[in-house]
């Protein structure tokens, strides 16, 4: 479903990508695992058709996204790394100004569904900006499936999340890649990529430096080892072994 081959990108003489080849399976969850700098929104943001790269390819669905970036686009859809939601608008006309804006039949049944598939149905009359941040942030994913894209982009979909709404929006990956739907994220923890993906690819400085399955990247570390050192006992701990415990004071 998604296919690069050398793929670079330079801003004002730094070099950000360097040669980066990916293959994502349809259907799947593969994770981008890097830290701030690696090059991993950049990478996104080409793939989305936001940014040319200065060199390589990149096939989304068959349609490479220089030469057929609106069949890409028609295929796509990219979640940021803020929630990209109007907090003056209610859920559900979040969901359905999405509709009119891609141009979807009955953009009203649209939203309600949506609203019900990812439980936001209670929440859906309220304004978004009463949401807390996992329901903003599931709103912002429920938004981006609006026209039924096969591929979606998640950029560090859970940056700034409490423990609780990282895991409601965990359900939501794993929920969409069940529905089939390709799921490409990009995130900094390592417990994200290993509870939700397929693959792993580790960017760093630019450069693809593995890439496979959790198992099998746990393979690649080296083995652990133990060492138990014995606690030496102090010059107190040998008395009071020797003679016991002082006595009580009147005894």
């Amino acid at each position: 479903m998604i296919s690069t081959s050398g793929i670079t990108k330079s801003f004002h003489g730094l070099d950000v990508l360097k040669g980066v080849d990916l293959h994502v399976e349809r259907g799947t969850i593969f994770a981008l695992l890097g830290s701030n700098g690696a090059g991993k929104t950049t990478l996104i943001r080409i793939l989305s058709t936001l940014l040319n790269a200065d060199a390589g390819t990149a096939v989304i669905n068959g349609h490479d996204v220089v030469t057929s970036a609106a069949d890409v686009r028609e295929s796509i859809s990219l979640t940021g790394q803020f929630a990209a939601v109007d907090e003056v608008l209610t859920g559900r006309e979040n969901l359905i100004l999405v509709g009119r804006l891609r141009h979807v039949s009955g953009p009203a049944g649209v939203a309600d569904e949506l609203l019900e598939r990812f439980s936001l149905t209670e929440a859906g009359g309220r304004r978004a900006g009463t949401y807390s941040g996992g329901m903003r942030r599931r709103l912002d994913i429920a938004m981006s499936l609006v026209g039924h894209p096969q591929v979606v982009f998640l950029d560090e979909p859970t940056t700034g999340l409490d423990p609780q709404s990282r895991i409601e929006v965990w359900q939501t990956v794993r929920a969409l890649a069940d529905a089939g739907t390709t799921v490409l994220l990009t995130t900094q923890y390592l417990d994200e990529a290993e509870q939700l993906a397929d693959r792993i690819a580790i960017l760093h400085e630019g450069t693809i430096i593995q890439n496979g399955t959790l198992d099998e990247l746990k393979r690649l570390l080296p083995a652990a080892e133990v060492e138990y050192v014995e606690k030496q006992p102090s010059l107190e701990d040998v008395f009071l072994a020797l003679v016991g415990p002082r006595p009580a004071e009147g005894n």
